[in-house]
C-alpha cells in the first residue's frame, strides 16, 4: 500500500496580477522523501514554497500537509520549519539560545528544551559551540545552526530555501554532503528550493523542475539528467551541445536519421516523430569520445568523424575540449585519468552513440 502524503499540491495556482507564478502544479511528496524543487529566476519554486509555508494564499487549488487542508491557516499552524536563505540568526543570543528559540515558544519544558538542544548540537556536528554568538561562527557554521533551529522542533515538513546559496563553491559542495546525512538521520520529509542542478543532484530523491509557473518534469535525478523531457529540461539540467536539423527515416524501426542543416546525416534512436519534422538535437559533452585519428579501439558510437582541437580548458579534474567537426564546433569533457592530454590544433576522431542524441521538435514543429 503506497504510504499516505506528507505534503500534496493540486492544481494549485496563484497569480499576481496577469502574472500566474503558479499555473495548475500538482505533486506529492512522502515521509523522509526530500524533493528539490528546481528552475531559473521567476519560474515559480520561490511562490511555491510560500504557499507550502502559509505566506501566500492559492487562488485555485489545494495544499494538504499530513492529510488536512492547509487553506485558511496561518504559518504558526502548520508545523513547517523553514529555512531561509539567509539564516536569519539573533545576534544578541548564543548559539544553544538560538536552537531553543523555537521549542521555548512552544513551551517545551526546560529539561527537555536542554536535552534538544544538545542533540541538536550533536547532529550538526557543533558541540562544544552552545556558549559562543553567531558572529563568533564562520558562514558554514552559521548554516548548521540555523538547521539546527529548523530541525529542533520536529516540523512535519521542513522547507530550504536556496539553503546553501550564500557559501563559497568549496564550502557548498561539503555542507551539502553534510545536509543530506542530516536529513536522512532525522527522517525529515523535506522541499528544497534551488536554482543549481548540481545541489538539486545531490540533495533530492526527486526533482521537479519548473518553468513559466508550471512542472516541465518531475523524477529521480539520474532519470531527468538521461531522459529529459524537453530542450528547456536538457538544458538547465546539465550542458549539451545542440544542432539543427530534420528527422528522416523514422518508421524504419528502433533507429532513424538526422539530417543537420550543414548536410551531415547523424544516426540517432527513433524519436517516433514524423518525417521532415525540425528538430534539435543535444549530445551531453561526456557522452563523446574523443581519440587520436588512427584511434578507431577507442572511439565508439554509430557516429564518427574527424574533427581538430580548437582550444583546450584544464578544469582540475575534467579537461573541456573546444573541437571543430562536420557537425559543427562541439564540447567534448574528458577525466582527467592520466590518460593522452589533446593540445590546440591536434587532429582527433570523434564519436557518440545514437541512443546518446537527445531529440527535441523544434517548439513550432507538428508533435
Amino acid at each position: 500500500m503506497p504510504a499516505e502524503p506528507i505534503i500534496r499540491f493540486d492544481s494549485v495556482t496563484k497569480s499576481f496580477g496577469a502574472l500566474a507564478a503558479v499555473d495548475g502544479i500538482s505533486f506529492a511528496a512522502v515521509a523522509g522523501e526530500t524533493i528539490a524543487l528546481l528552475g531559473p529566476s521567476g519560474c515559480g519554486k520561490t511562490t511555491t514554497l510560500r504557499l507550502i509555508a502559509g505566506f501566500e494564499d492559492p487562488d485555485r487549488g489545494t495544499i494538504e500537509i499530513a492529510g488536512e487542508s492547509m487553506i485558511g491557516k496561518r504559518p504558526y499552524e502548520r508545523n513547517v520549519g523553514l529555512l531561509f536563505q539567509h539564516y536569519a540568526l539573533f545576534p544578541h543570543m548564543t548559539v544553544a539560545e538560538n536552537i531553543a528559540y523555537g521549542l521555548r515558544h512552544r513551551h517545551w519544558p526546560k529539561a527537555e528544551i536542554a536535552t534538544r538542544t544538545t542533540e541538536m548540537l550533536r547532529l550538526v556536528q557543533l558541540d562544544g559551540f552552545g556558549p559562543r554568538r553567531p558572529q563568533q561562527l564562520s558562514g558554514g557554521q552559521q548554516q548548521r545552526v540555523a538547521l539546527a533551529r529548523v530541525l529542533a522542533t520536529k516540523p512535519r515538513l521542513v522547507l530550504l530555501d536556496e539553503p546553501l546559496s550564500a557559501l563559497d563553491a568549496k564550502l557548498r559542495e561539503e555542507l551539502r554532503l553534510e545536509l543530506k546525512q542530516i536529513l536522512a538521520a532525522t527522517g525529515s520529509t523535506t522541499i528544497v528550493v534551488t536554482h543549481d542542478q548540481d545541489e538539486a543532484m545531490g540533495l533530492a530523491d526527486r526533482i521537479i523542475v519548473m518553468n513559466r509557473g508550471r512542472i516541465e518534469q518531475q523524477g529521480a535525478p539520474a532519470e531527468i539528467y538521461a531522459k529529459p523531457a524537453s530542450r528547456f529540461v536538457a538544458s538547465f539540467m546539465g550542458r549539451s551541445n545542440w544542432l539543427d536539423g530534420t528527422a528522416k527515416a523514422t518508421h524504419r524501426g528502433p533507429f532513424a536519421n538526422v539530417v543537420l542543416d550543414n548536410g551531415l546525416i547523424l544516426n540517432i534512436a527513433n524519436p517516433g516523430l514524423a518525417d521532415d519534422t525540425p528538430v534539435s538535437l543535444g549530445i551531453r559533452p561526456e557522452r563523446i569520445t574523443l581519440g587520436q585519428p588512427a584511434d578507431e579501439d577507442r572511439v565508439t558510437g554509430a557516429n564518427q568523424f574527424g574533427g581538430q582541437i580548437l582550444g583546450v580548458t584544464d578544469m582540475g579534474a575534467e579537461t573541456h575540449y573546444r573541437v571543430t567537426s562536420p557537425a559543427g564546433p562541439l564540447t567534448v569533457v574528458r577525466p582527467n585519468s592520466g590518460e593522452h592530454r589533446f593540445t590546440a590544433g591536434e587532429p582527433v576522431r570523434l564519436g557518440f552513440c545514437a541512443e546518446d542524441c537527445l531529440v527535441f521538435p523544434h517548439p513550432a514543429a507538428p508533435r
